[in-house]
């Protein structure tokens, strides 16, 4: 392929005399099949409807064009383009840290900003710190845990039940999706299950 001056390469679509075969097989302006003519039959065309003569298709044999108003086809492509970053779901998760004896404003507080973070459409990492002997009572950070998950049905649900990760307890809330509402899993750690797995075999 021979090297274009500067080294760009136009992504967009050939039109008018940039058009440069002998013949194209020819859209005319509302979309009729007018069938393989000269370039220059082409060129015609679009210059009596005062419009573009498009190259839409450059891999035909012979290439396809449409005569069309070429600033409002590059216009409606960057809308569908828009629309389209817009339709994509972009998770983001964020983080919010508690302590196992919060008191009740700052947990009326930090629930907010969950809510918030939910309504946004992002998932919520909800981590439980703990500090000296509260290590030892992982059995407060797995109820605070369940009465954040309880209080946040209305937006959000519990994805991943909460974890023992090292000195920390976490647990992650995702949103609930419009017209859905799936119930809450129960915010049991897995040490828990396994414990209620052996008092079964008890």
């Amino acid at each position: 392929m021979p090297a274009l001056r500067g080294g760009y390469i136009s992504t967009e679509p050939r039109i008018n005399e940039r058009i440069r075969v002998p013949e194209v097989r020819l859209i005319g302006p509302e979309g009729e099949q007018i069938g393989v003519v000269s370039i220059e039959t082409a060129l015609q065309m679009a210059a009596d409807n005062d419009l573009d003569l498009v190259e839409v298709a450059p891999d035909g044999v012979p290439p396809v064009c449409k005569v069309m108003d070429f600033g409002k086809f590059k216009y409606e492509l960057a809308q569908k383009a828009r629309e389209a970053r817009r339709n994509q779901v972009q998770t983001v998760i964020k983080e919010i840290k508690l302590r196992p004896k919060i008191d009740d404003h700052d947990y009326v507080t930090k629930k907010g900003h969950v809510e918030r973070f939910l309504k946004h459409g992002d998932k919520v990492k909800v981590t439980i710190m703990f500090r000296g002997r509260e290590q030892s009572r992982p059995e407060l950070g797995l109820r605070l845990l369940s009465r954040l998950a309880d209080d946040i049905t209305d937006v959000g649900f519990v994805e991943s039940t909460p974890k023992q990760d090292g000195r920390n307890m976490v647990m992650v809330i995702a949103p609930v999706k419009k017209g859905s509402k799936p119930k809450p899993k129960k915010a049991s750690t897995d040490t828990e299950q396994a414990e209620r797995g052996n008092d079964a075999k008890d």
